[in-house]
């Protein structure tokens, strides 16, 4: 499903594209973004700051869980000697332990939670480090056109393969930085 779309997106390309190519000169390159995701250091060091963020809720969660299931056995435990009332009021401590619980999986965790927002933030920023990037080499090299190999290119010559300028440009403006 995903190649036949790919190819259809490609096709279609080459069927626009073809008019522009048939009558002048274009220069046309491509990278691989994968790569860049790989061998970008900013790209590494925000999915390690991710996942050292992501086990920090996994341990507060692993404390929840086990003060939930230590209410619940001390529950079980004195259930049957205990009061009306003493039992209603661990089934409400163990339910409102329940519900903060679930409350903190979605605000941690889930598709609008921190840990979400915070990757989708991280990742805009440097996805518009590398198109700034790819702007620049595609305008200092005089490129028409600049595709994402990694989308949906079937093959490309490694002579139009401008990956390493853009891990250069990426890395010029991090040394600039720091």
């Amino acid at each position: 499903m995903v190649r036949t779309k790919r190819l259809k997106t490609l096709i279609l390309a080459g069927v626009m594209l073809w008019p522009i190519l048939g009558t002048a000169q274009v220069k046309i390159g491509y990278i691989s973004s994968e790569r860049i995701r790989a061998e970008y250091d900013e790209f590494k060091d925000a999915e390690s700051q991710l996942q050292l963020e992501f086990q920090k809720v996994q341990v507060e969660y692993q404390d929840m869980l086990a003060r939930l299931d230590s209410l619940k056995q001390g529950y079980e435990t004195q259930r049957l000697m205990s009061s009306p009332d003493w039992r209603r009021e661990k089934e409400l401590e163990i339910s409102n332990l329940e519900q903060s619980l679930q409350i903190f999986q979605a605000q941690k965790v889930g598709p609008e939670g921190e840990l979400y927002k915070r990757q989708a933030q991280m990742e805009y920023d440097i996805l518009t480090k590398v198109k700034k990037a790819v702007d620049k080499v595609a305008i200092e090299n005089g490129y028409d056109f600049i595709f994402d190999g990694s989308v949906s290119l079937l093959y490309g010559k490694p002579t139009f393969d401008v990956t390493d300028d853009v891990l250069h440009e990426l890395k010029k403006v991090t040394d600039s930085n720091n």
